[in-house]
């Protein structure tokens, strides 16, 4: 599952998650990781467009995050790799700034959080546009960490997306003797 911020205008449009420019280069970085849309559900934290592209105001967030939150409910995803800052903070619940925790894993209590630059940021600021490849071959890396192939079906026209096998690390309990 991945999280954006808000709907943009061609999304407000289309009624469809990153369908500008920003989603053709998500696409490329799904293919760079291995994944394509067909095999991923996208939401945002806003549901509506904010005037004028405007970041969202926290009574905002605060209003559309139950949405998302059972969103993730019923999808009931292993793996949420947040885009940008506003679904970073919101869904691990504090004020942190993306670079300093993207591409990392947060485990959360019902999945794994994986915080990623936002691609519209990179389509501003051209030189995000490497790390960001880069930080979808971590992402690359962390699935190829804890996937399994699909089990093949006969129905299925085209391959079934791997399953992810994710268990959160054991903390290492102390010894008193040694």
């Amino acid at each position: 599952m991945f999280v954006g911020e808000a709907p943009g205008f061609n999304e407000d449009q289309k009624g469809e998650p990153f369908v500008g420019a920003a989603g053709k280069l998500l696409n490329d970085l799904l293919a760079s990781a291995g994944l394509s849309r067909d095999h991923i559900y996208i939401a945002n934290v806003i549901k509506c467009r904010p005037p004028n592209n405007r970041d969202p105001e926290q009574d905002e967030v605060e209003t559309c995050k139950p949405f998302l939150l059972q969103q993730i409910q019923l999808i009931r995803p292993k793996l949420v790799c947040t885009l940008g800052n506003w679904a970073t903070q919101t869904l691990l619940e504090r004020k942190v700034g993306i670079t300093k925790v993207k591409a990392q894993a947060f485990y959360m209590k019902d999945f794994v959080l994986f915080p990623l630059l936002h691609p519209a940021a990179a389509l501003h600021q051209g030189n995000l546009l490497v790390t960001l490849k880069e930080d979808f071959k971590k992402l690359k890396e962390f699935l190829d960490r804890h996937s399994k192939p699909a089990e093949p079906t006969t129905a299925a026209p085209t391959p079934a997306a791997p399953v992810l096998n994710i268990e959160s690390p054991q903390t290492a309990q102390m010894d008193l003797f040694g």
